[in-house]
């Protein structure tokens, strides 16, 4: 797993997988996860991650 986040917009991407994403779905208007064409999950992106608390990551989290 590899985790960016963007300070200026500040959204937080937890990249899963390098697959390649076929399908993209929003869970309500900040959650946005993609999908493999197995149904593996390749990303999870998180937009206002700071203001919704998934960011900063505590390390406890990160494990």
């Amino acid at each position: 797993m590899r985790t960016t986040y963007d300070e200026a917009d500040d959204i937080l991407v937890l990249h899963l997988s390098d697959k390649r994403t076929v399908k993209e779905v929003s869970q309500d208007w900040n959650t946005h996860i993609s999908y493999a064409e197995d149904g593996t999950i390749t990303e999870i992106v998180i937009l206002d991650a700071s203001k919704q608390g998934a960011w900063p990551l505590l390390k406890s989290q990160a494990a």
